[in-house]
């Protein structure tokens, strides 16, 4: 069964004081949403995850990633860290493959798949991101970039491995920018995903497979995008650092049928 899910993805934002004080709001505002029926996952920098995980552990269906994590377990990798670490700390979940990772760090797939298999070895739940930039929307190969970044990572994935895996579109052209793809966009995009999930691993595995939209999701479209038959949640960035902004999208998606 495909999960209701918003992640919030604070990136580098935030002092710890700030989200600290951040994530009580956004607990006080949790509580106020009745028949709640979403995951939540909030995803902050590195070294608030034990103190966001200790603040958030008795609370139904919340949980806590990291925005990223190591291929390699333990070793000689400066500034790196491993998902066991991650998961030491309290984390469920971990990002991997975010449209700012393959650009400012220049990650490719062969990383990233060993990325994934890193997180899968800890039992942390991976958000794979995919997605084209403008010029590849505008050249027509949306699809093609969307697949390839697929196969390449996900692939080698036994069924029960890939089950565990949540995908996230996100159109770089849409991250940060203001701008957001039209639901009807969306639709096809997270419609063609669950294609090329169905074509390696069957209907069941492509129909139970959840697919989120990232890319300036705020509370003003979430209702929208949400409303698409083959979206399923929603990767927020920068309306994840308001906490009454970031519930009210939450609210979209649990009013979703």
């Amino acid at each position: 069964m495909r999960r209701k899910i918003i992640a919030a993805n604070w990136k580098m934002n935030k002092t710890f004081s700030e989200a600290m004080a951040l994530i009580e709001e956004i607990k006080s505002q949790l509580s106020q949403i009745k028949n709640r029926k979403s995951i939540v996952i909030i995803a902050p920098p590195y070294p608030y995850l034990k103190s966001v995980a200790d603040k958030l552990k008795d609370i139904e269906n919340v949980f806590v990633a990291a925005q990223n994590c190591y291929s390699q377990e333990q070793g000689a990798y400066t500034g790196e860290v491993s998902a066991d670490m991650v998961k030491s700390v309290g984390a469920d979940y971990v990002i991997i493959g975010h449209s700012e990772r393959r650009n400012y760090f220049k990650e490719e797939s062969s990383l990233l798949a060993e990325k994934i298999k890193a997180a899968l070895k800890n039992n942390l739940l991976p958000i794979y991101c995919v997605g084209e930039t403008l010029q590849q929307r505008e050249s027509g190969k949306c699809g093609d970039v969307v697949r390839k970044q697929i196969e390449e990572v996900l692939f080698s994935l036994s069924k029960n491995d890939f089950s565990k895996i949540i995908i996230a579109y996100e159109p770089v052209w849409a991250i940060g920018t203001g701008l957001n793809a039209t639901s009807e966009q969306a639709q096809a995009i997270h419609s063609y995903i669950r294609t090329i999930v169905k074509e390696k691993y069957g209907s069941e595995t492509s129909e139970n497979t959840s697919i989120l939209y990232g890319g300036s999701c705020t509370e003003k479209n979430a209702a929208e995008l949400f409303g698409c038959k083959d979206v399923d949640g929603g990767l927020i960035g920068g309306a994840s650092l308001n906490a009454k902004s970031f519930t009210e999208i939450i609210k979209h998606i649990s009013e979703k049928k």
